[in-house]
C-alpha cells in the first residue's frame, strides 16, 4: 500500500507517535496550527469512514476519551475539532485541532488560534523536531 505509506511518512505517524491502541494511532502533527494539534489514524488501510469494523468504531471511542483527557490535563484546551478531510491525503483518518480562546505558550513558542472562534485555520508552520518531541513527551505521561 504505497498510498498508506506515504501518509505515515508524510504526518510522520511512528516519530511523532503518542499513544496507539489495537486500531488507532495518535500522533503530534507536524504541523501545528493550535498546540496540541494531532492525527488520529486507522492503523490498517481504508478510504471511508463506512469500511470501520464494529470492533473499531468502539476502540475509537475509547482512543477519543485518551486523546481528550491527556489534552485537557496538559494544555486545558476550550473545545476542539475533529476534521476528516481526506482530500489529499485518503487514507481514513481525523485532523485532531484543540481550540483555545487565549494565546497558549509551550517551550518557548506562542501558538495562536487563528480560527477562533469559528472554524480552525490549519495554516501552520512546520515546528521544529525538538519542539515536537517535547510536546509528544508532555502528552504521553
Amino acid at each position: 500500500m504505497e498510498k498508506f505509506k506515504l501518509f505515515k511518512e508524510k504526518f510522520k505517524v511512528e516519530q511523532f507517535l503518542i499513544h496507539e491502541s489495537k486500531y488507532w494511532t495518535w500522533s503530534l502533527r507536524p504541523q501545528q496550527p493550535t498546540l496540541g494539534s494531532g492525527i488520529l489514524a486507522l492503523r490498517r488501510y481504508a478510504e471511508a469512514f463506512s469500511e470501520i469494523t464494529a470492533a473499531e468504531g468502539s476502540d475509537l471511542s475509547g482512543m477519543i476519551k485518551v486523546i481528550e483527557e491527556q489534552l485537557k490535563a496538559e494544555f486545558s484546551y476550550e473545545k476542539i475539532n475533529y476534521l476528516m478531510l481526506m482530500m489529499v491525503d485518503p487514507h481514513l483518518h481525523f485532523h485532531i485541532i484543540p481550540r483555545y480562546s487565549q494565546e497558549k505558550e509551550f517551550a518557548g513558542i506562542k501558538w495562536v488560534d487563528k480560527g477562533w472562534p469559528g472554524p480552525p485555520s490549519l495554516e501552520a508552520d512546520l515546528i521544529e523536531d525538538q519542539t515536537l518531541i517535547k510536546l509528544q513527551q508532555a502528552l504521553k505521561k
